[in-house]
């Protein structure tokens, strides 16, 4: 391990990018600590700590994935979840609208970058949206304790509106999820790994020593009192922390290798002997991305209505998407199968393989080229598909179920549980490759010109 870290610091590019993307991860978490101008931290938290409660809560999951900077309303309270469910929204209108997939087909790079710029001005306005809906919540916690927003603030109205107040919030916290979108999109082009996912994992990361200190603090090692956390359900939260660590990088990693052959050809007066290859079908293809979505997706209706709970409707609504209920765990594990089969059906294209196929003059054992070997491309991606998302759905849900048996802290459930792990897990093995991809490129490229023949003028 150590002698592959070195390794990595060994190539001059790969050390620029790395560090590039540590850099930039530590200016992320900066923004966690800025509370928004206006309202007190410290007043904030011990509310949301008297919001949240002892039971499950989506507030504590939005939390640990912002790193700890929805509690204190910092600068980057939405985190990047926003532009998350624009990517989502956007993806699926591709999927629906077929002009916008004629025009991604006949020009994907033109495409491309007017789906970027659509998902950035879809991000301003759910930001817009979300921080607005924030600062109604915190007005309204301001009415109940006050203290939370500075006095001068709150008092400045027009019509009974705060409107210094939220105009404060709603630019402070949509520029701090901006500037998340712009980091993210500067990792992934200029640093190492997918940007957007790094910055979730380093804010469930940032939420690690706080999880720890609970488990700690609930063994009551200090007195003889059994505490609310005994060592039996640590050994069993272990044994699952272990499976799913294990699951994920099975499940990811997992492959069906589709056997190929390759025709005798004839090129100029030599006959080329045909070989043999395979075509390794993932067996989940979109790795952790339908876990991110899917909890991307059912954060933003729970947290809006957990914000505007008053009414009855919506406060039945935010206990029915509180993770830990029957209801929020039966949509999370249909979200994350149709995610799943999306994210599959967008960037895989069997008709693209058999034509290649074609071309090359390969084909698999028993199957004829062309339609069939796209209908058998199909058709098997369909049914690994399918085992791999119900892998998935287990993993993620796992945890959740075991803790509720337990009764296990919520804190403790969410860190541990199959969400947060998954991701974290996920982006490693993804981050790790790309890593190895790169060493691999450097390595070949220094062979080669060294190893360089040239010929004579």
């Amino acid at each position: 391990m150590i002698k592959a870290l070195k390794g990595i610091f060994l190539v001059e590019e790969i050390k620029q990018k790395v560090t590039f993307t540590l850099l930039m991860l530590i200016v992320c978490r900066i923004g966690a600590y800025i509370p928004v101008p206006g309202i007190n931290g410290d007043a904030v938290v011990k509310a949301f700590k008297a919001t949240v409660g002892g039971g499950q809560n989506i507030f504590q999951l939005v939390d640990i994935f912002s790193g700890g900077a929805f509690a204190q309303m910092t600068v980057i309270a939405l985190g990047v979840m926003p532009y998350i469910s624009a990517s989502i929204i956007m993806q699926i209108l591709v999927a629906i609208i077929p002009s916008m997939q004629r025009e991604m087909r006949e020009n994907a790079e033109a495409g491309k970058k007017k789906m970027g710029k659509n998902t950035r001005l879809l991000t301003l306005f759910l930001a817009l949206f979300q921080s607005a809906i924030m600062a109604k919540y915190a007005f309204g916690l301001n009415l109940a304790t006050p203290g939370i927003i500075v006095s001068e603030l709150a008092q400045l109205q027009i019509m009974g509106l705060p409107w210094l107040f939220y105009l404060i919030v709603m630019l402070t916290m949509t520029a701090g999820t901006l500037f998340l979108m712009w980091v993210g999109e500067q990792i992934t082009e200029r640093g190492i790994g997918n940007g957007i996912s790094l910055i979730i994992s380093v804010g469930i990361l940032a939420s690690l020593p706080k999880t720890l200190g609970i488990i700690v603090r609930q063994l009551n090692l200090d007195s003889q009192e059994p505490g609310q956390l005994t060592f039996s359900s640590i050994v069993v939260l272990s044994i699952v922390f272990v499976a799913i660590i294990t699951g994920t990088i099975l499940v990811i990693q997992g492959v069906r290798k589709i056997p190929l052959q390759y025709a005798r050809r004839v090129v100029g007066r030599h006959e080329t002997q045909g070989g043999s290859s395979h075509i390794p079908l993932k067996i989940n293809y979109a790795g952790v991305i339908p876990v991110i979505f899917a909890s991307a997706f059912l954060m933003f209706p729970a947290t809006i209505a957990q914000f505007l709970s008053k009414s009855t409707w919506l406060s039945s609504l935010a206990g029915y998407l509180s993770p830990g209920s029957t209801v929020y765990t039966v949509i999370f594990v249909l979200l994350i199968l149709f995610f799943t089969y999306f994210w599959t059906a967008t960037q895989f294209h069997p008709e693209q393989i058999a034509s290649d196929m074609k071309k090359n003059g390969a084909f698999i054992p028993g199957i004829r080229q062309g339609k069939p070997t796209q209908e058998f491309l199909e058709k098997t991606m369909n049914r690994i598909t399918l085992a791999g998302a119900l892998c998935l759905a287990l993993i993620a849900v796992l945890p959740t179920l075991v803790a509720k048996v337990l009764n296990v802290d919520p804190a403790i459930s969410h860190f541990f549980g199959g969400t947060s792990l998954l991701i974290l897990v996920g982006v490693v093995l993804d981050t790790t490759k790309q890593i190895e991809s790169h060493m691999l490129m450097k390595r070949y490229d220094g062979f080669m010109k060294k190893g360089r023949v040239t010929g004579r003028i």
